[in-house]
């Protein structure tokens, strides 16, 4: 939908969870597109009243199917911040991806939707007019997510090439020495110490890194051979860093899937066991721990195909180790602005990347603020003081992680719409933090929801989801034209069903909603 109100500036636009592996992300256009507004034409039914859709909303909260969990609703108008609706709008909720919202919105308002990740490669000197370089080449890595198949249309090497390609260009042609990767940019342990262990091995549990190569993590495909005979195992891209250890047998056709995926934390083997039917596969994406190792061996493996000789192996520095004083950086790889990942990271929820969000605030705005502490640690208090700042109740938000994947993170309803009411209203990146958010039967996680029906289009937000979490927080345009801010979680209620049909019941109901809010 269109909208030319003050409370966007002129002409802005108003509109997961840890679900979606960033190689499926969609493609985000920093600029936001034109939403279709509601029909404004004479509707086949009578207006209706403000209390009788609140009166539904309140009526559904009893259903059999929801009545033991918790629900915590607010819905306000954005222009005015009147109070439309709410149920136990002050009380602690899991939020699920939900928590993504405050990274995001902190790291666009202090980065700003222009800044950029930046890895430098640095030597004790400039290549000679032969392309000798003795010595060391230290790449310097600073997060960059976008060196991955996400940023480039699934290509497991085109973000390393980019790289490669810099280093070609300032006349590198033979290192006589070793490619070592400093990771001493970010400070701390990787994996936030109230993650649950069983999800550490996928995807959505991998660890932060200077170096996270293609989201942390690599394909895994497993398939069944002949009856009788072991499976198929293939990781991709191909290295020596992800070892695989393969116990998996085939079984006929119509047999018990038994298949087993084993990888322990901060371990880089893979355990595949059990059986695999013929005729059934397994594909998925584990974490790798320690990507900086698998940064390196594929860097050098890309350097020697660009033909770049290395005389020497690939490494990771040791944390105590310290980089020379006297070099100088010869090449550097800029990504794409802030205002494209954090589309990326909001759309697809996508955990590494609010995590890598995290740990940035705290080296760009917490340390350089003086503050101390690891990175994680200085990243929540740029998150809490920019909250303050912003008027979140002091105490409503008790962060533990940047994605969200933490089930000790808590948050109040009040706590988010007062977040997205001053991203709307008070920032001057609100088009920014618009365009990160999942559009209703659009795109993201809110994709294949709505369509078809009054919030197609006119809702964006951010979902959550977790075991008995679900949640949705966003800006919604009535069938009157009215904008609201609304945020509803549930806790509590084992399946996701019936969390995602009472969240859906109350919105619908709300877009459908011809009346006037704002009066």
């Amino acid at each position: 939908m269109l909208i030319t109100t003050a409370a966007f500036g002129a002409s802005a636009v108003l509109g997961q969870s840890a679900n979606s592996p960033a190689a499926a992300s969609p493609t985000v256009s920093p600029t936001a597109s034109p939403i279709a507004s509601p029909s404004m034409a004479p509707t086949p039914f009578a207006v209706q009243t403000l209390e009788s859709v609140l009166a539904r909303v309140r009526q559904r909260l009893f259903t059999p199917e929801v009545i033991r969990g918790r629900v915590g609703i607010k819905i306000v108008s954005l222009k005015t911040g009147k109070v439309v609706f709410e149920n136990d709008s002050e009380k602690y909720f899991m939020p699920a991806s939900n928590m993504k919202n405050f990274t995001v919105a902190t790291a666009i308002e202090k980065l700003t939707p222009d800044f950029k990740f930046v890895t430098s490669v640095y030597a004790d000197s400039r290549p000679g007019a032969d392309g000798l370089l003795k010595g060391d080449l230290r790449i310097y890595g600073r997060g960059d997510v976008t060196i991955s198949t996400a940023f480039n249309n699934g290509d497991y090497y085109k973000g390393l090439d980019n790289l490669v390609d810099k280093i070609a260009a300032a006349g590198v042609k033979r290192v006589e020495g070793n490619l070592v990767g400093d990771e001493s940019y970010f400070q701390g342990y990787g994996t936030p110490q109230t993650w649950e262990w069983n999800d550490l091995q996928w995807y959505y549990g991998a660890e932060v890194s200077a170096f996270p190569i293609n989201d942390s993590a690599v394909d895994l495909k497993v398939s069944p051979a002949g009856q009788g005979n072991p499976c198929r195992v293939v990781v991709s891209p191909q290295n020596s860093v992800m070892q695989v250890v393969n116990l998996c047998t085939t079984v006929s056709a119509g047999g018990g899937n038994a298949l087993q995926i084993f990888k322990a934390p901060g371990k880089s083997t893979i355990a595949v066991s059990g059986t695999l039917p013929v005729g059934d596969k397994f594909e998925g994406y584990v974490a790798v721990s320690n990507p900086a190792e698998l940064f390196m061996e594929l860097l050098k493996q890309r350097l020697q195909l660009k033909g770049i000789t290395v005389t020497g192996i690939s490494r990771v520095m040791s944390p105590d180790q310290k980089a020379p004083a006297a070099q100088i950086e010869i090449a550097r790889l800029v990504s794409p602005p802030l205002s494209v990942i954090a589309a990326r990271t909001m759309k697809a929820s996508q955990n590494l990347y609010a995590e890598t969000l995290l740990w940035t605030l705290g080296e760009e705005a917490g340390r350089k603020a003086s503050m101390s502490g690891d990175s994680q640690a200085m990243g929540t208090a740029v998150v809490r003081n920019f909250l303050n700042a912003a008027g979140v109740l002091p105490n409503s938000v008790l962060q533990y992680d940047g994605s969200g994947l933490s089930r000790h993170n808590l948050v109040t309803p009040s706590a988010i719409v007062a977040l997205y009411r001053y991203m709307a209203n008070q920032s001057k990146y609100s088009q920014a933090w618009l365009n990160s958010l999942s559009i209703g039967g659009v795109d993201g996680t809110l994709g294949k929801r709505y369509m078809g029906s009054t919030a197609a289009g006119s809702l964006r937000g951010k979902t959550g989801t977790l075991d008995q979490v679900s949640a949705l927080s966003g800006y919604l345009t009535t069938a009157g034209g009215d904008q609201v801010v609304l945020s509803i979680i549930v806790n509590g209620v084992a399946d996701s069903g019936s969390r995602k049909a009472l969240i859906d019941d109350i919105v619908l109901n709300l877009a459908n909603f011809n009346g006037k809010i704002d009066q």
